[in-house]
């Protein structure tokens, strides 16, 4: 029997949503009305090396006792029976209710290793509702949105932890195996299927000097340097009063959800026209999602006094998105091939910096220093106390601190912290998040730094 995972929780928490995505299919009929999946459904998984074959199961819901809920119920506790690992899901926005407590109860009994998830984190609620979920006694859980795909690279790391050696594919060094998703982004007619073809070394994609062409996204396989890459090449990003018809609309929302699933964005802006507002828009776009990304300046053969040029646009970037203070900018002409070959080597670079995670001790004898330096503010006459701080997730690096009056933590305060963590740790060019919660040091029970 192959590395068994069951999905399981109550009615309406996504689970079959979950099953859908690492599916890669629509097997799951999904649909906002509880109690929708009703016999386990079952597929086998590849989620990067993990091989391993998901249970989708009905909802456990204790409320029904009629003749078909009986049997729903006997057929979810059967999926559960088979199962190596579970994967407890609940719903991120609405908090801890009793039929979790009463599904946790239950799945505890099964004596079976559960991993916690808690879907729909896209919304400010997941994030309390994460914190409140440690009290149900499964460790730290794994925040994801099952929608848009986010999250997948921590629950991924959850599996692997519990799977056996032979559920695993033999890929040596796994940063060198698993391919390595770009998009290449920007505004309709800024050189995006020009640099796909470019970097590929054939013609991939169809290119002209009509605005729009792309329309479905074009997926390219390729390797570099030993390592592989999935490009993808998504349609023209307009600005939303200049999209009208109907197609476009469903080609800029593949585009966007492209950007969700890649890991790196290549930003291509136009030299002649650089730092427009739907530029600025999609670089927010990026951030917004998490992702690493790179600033591809195309149609650089055209500019004259290029180092003066190049100088102007790293000061545009720390004044225009000082959200990505850092961030890589390459100049190129994706036509000519002129500095395409300095692309990669700063995609790897952010990716890597993208995957970085920092040791407990090292950041809090960190936070030490930067309080030392400037202390939190006193609101309302009461010191605002930091007590802790660690690295929750990498991609994008995510860290929570624990505070006294976390909601009073000013959010200038909190932009020092970043910029202090950036300057550090060398997180540059990439998202942080950071996280305050209110209490004592939640981590300092044998947790792993």
């Amino acid at each position: 029997m192959p590395f068994t995972v069951a999905i399981a929780g109550r009615p309406n928490v996504g689970k079959s949503t979950l099953f859908n995505r690492l599916t890669r299919s629509h097997a799951a009929i999904v649909d906002d009305t509880p109690g929708v999946t009703r016999d386990w459904r079952e597929a086998q998984v590849q989620l990067l090396d993990l091989s391993f074959r998901l249970l989708d199961t009905a909802g456990l819901d204790e409320a029904k006792s009629d003749d078909l809920g009986a049997r729903i119920q006997k057929q979810t506790v059967a999926a559960i029976e088979q199962a190596d690992v579970l994967l407890f899901v609940i719903d991120g926005r609405e908090g801890i209710t009793a039929g979790d407590k009463d599904v946790a109860q239950l799945l505890r009994k099964s004596g079976k290793p559960i991993i916690l998830a808690v879907n729909k984190a896209d919304t400010r609620e997941a994030e309390a509702t994460a914190s409140e979920a440690e009290r149900l006694g499964f460790g730290e859980p794994v925040s994801l949105s099952a929608a848009h795909g986010r999250g997948l690279d921590d629950l991924y790391r959850a599996l692997i932890a519990m799977a056996p050696d032979e559920a695993r594919e033999d890929t040596g060094d796994d940063s060198a195996e698993r391919s390595l998703t770009i998009a290449i982004t920007g505004r309709p007619n800024a050189g995006k299927s020009t640099l796909l073809n470019r970097l590929i070394g054939k013609e991939r994609s169809i290119t002209g000097p009509e605005a729009g062409i792309t329309r479905d996204a074009v997926i390219a396989e390729w390797v570099w340097d030993g390592r592989k890459v999935k490009l993808v090449d998504t349609a023209g990003l307009r600005r939303k009063a200049r999209v009208s018809e109907e197609l476009e609309k469903l080609s800029v929302a593949d585009a966007i959800e492209e950007i969700k699933m890649a890991e790196l964005v290549i930003l291509v802006i136009d030299a002649d026209i650089p730092f427009e507002t739907q530029d600025l828009q999609i670089a927010d776009l990026v951030e917004r999602e998490g992702r690493a990304m790179v600033v591809a300046v195309n149609k650089w053969d055209l500019v004259d006094d290029k180092a003066k040029r190049l100088k102007i646009l790293r000061s545009r970037v720390d004044e225009l998105l000082p959200q990505w203070k850092g961030v890589p900018i390459v100049a190129i002409s994706a036509l000519s091939g002129e500095g395409v070959d300095r692309l990669m080597p700063a995609i790897v670079k952010q990716h890597e910096i993208w995957n970085k995670r920092v040791a407990t001790n090292k950041l809090n004898d960190w936070l030490a220093m930067m309080i030392e330096r400037h202390s939190p503010p006193a609101p309302k006459g009461r010191r605002i106390k930091i007590r802790y701080i660690t690295q929750a997730r990498t991609r994008p690096p995510t860290f929570a601190i624990s505070s006294s009056q976390a909601g009073e933590l000013p959010s200038d305060y909190g932009r020092y912290l970043v910029n202090g963590l950036r300057e550090h740790f060398g997180f540059t060019g990439v998202p942080i998040r950071m996280k305050v919660k209110a209490g004592t040091n939640p981590f300092d029970k044998g947790r792993r730094s």
